[in-house]
């Protein structure tokens, strides 16, 4: 190469590029939590909640709202059966979800939870979810999925509207199903 760099150089500048690259896929995660921190937006539910019963304040209602949307290009029919449930902290609840496959091919989804406002996220206990595993549905095939959640009793007094949100996306790509014999 007469014109422009030795080739040694170049290709010691991509290798550095694809490790950064590398790097900054890796450091997303924690970037997208510290924005979502920072702004007060999609707060990530508490996660698997196991521990013990609470007593259930009778005195409070909450509004709980019930979303569901499809990443880009799932095709699966994703709703909850109701659009909000009112409940008292402390007390366990149940929504259903409904999904069905319209294709002819087996596929393989993992919902992802959001909880909005953010700060209500940490008084958001899902005791069962079909979001801890992938849902893997047949051609036409439909099921009904559940959460059982407990609002916590220490839920800021201010608040008495949360929002539980889900998004669909299709990983057959990555986890193949097996087809139904």
């Amino acid at each position: 190469m007469s014109d422009g760099l030795p080739t040694k150089t170049l290709v010691t500048r991509l290798l550095i590029l694809v490790v950064l690259m590398f790097a900054f896929g890796f450091a997303l995660v924690p970037i997208y939590d510290v924005m979502c921190k920072a702004f007060g937006i999609n707060g990530k539910t508490a996660g698997q909640y196991s521990g013990a019963q609470q007593q259930v304040d009778d005195s409070r209602r909450v509004k709980v709202q019930f979303m569901a949307t499809n990443s880009a290009g799932m095709v699966w029919e994703f709703r909850p059966v109701a659009a909000d449930l009112v409940v008292n902290p402390g007390a366990v609840n149940e929504m259903t979800f409904i999904a069905q496959n319209p294709t002819d091919q087996p596929m393989t989804a993992q919902a992802i939870p959001s909880i909005s406002p953010s700060e209500a996220a940490a008084y958001f206990h899902k005791t069962a979810c079909f979001c801890f595993n992938q849902q893997v549905l047949q051609p036409g095939e439909r099921v009904e999925m559940k959460v059982r959640f407990i609002v916590d009793r220490e839920l800021p007094k201010d608040v008495y509207h949360l929002t539980l949100g889900y998004t669909l996306f299709d990983i057959t790509a990555r986890h193949p199903p097996v087809a139904a014999n």
